[in-house]
């Protein structure tokens, strides 16, 4: 997750993608040293999408891992009510 904390969505340079709320699940195991990630994007035709997703699967490689999948989906869609509390105050949303 804190590795999750340094991806930044470019077109929102002050929020990271997990305090967006665009990271939906993380499944480890630990036994095949592998890592799934399933996020979102906050549009389906973000310019960014490339970036992002690489980031997100350079950021899942800790100590240990061997395999990172990232799943990229749309369901359920992004919206504001996806970003924390904290995250909204700090924003002034």
């Amino acid at each position: 997750i804190a590795n999750l904390k340094e991806v930044y969505d470019p077109e929102m340079l002050s929020l990271n993608i997990y305090d967006l709320g665009l990271i939906y699940d993380i499944k480890i195991d630990e036994d095949e040293s592998w890592v799934e990630i399933t996020h979102t994007l906050t549009s389906a035709f973000c310019p960014f999408a490339e970036e992002i997703v690489n980031s997100i699967t350079t950021a899942g490689y800790v100590e240990g891992v061997i395999n990172v999948e990232v799943i990229t989906t749309f369901e359920p869609p992004f919206t504001m009510d996806s970003v924390s509390e904290e995250t909204k105050m700090i924003m002034g949303w």
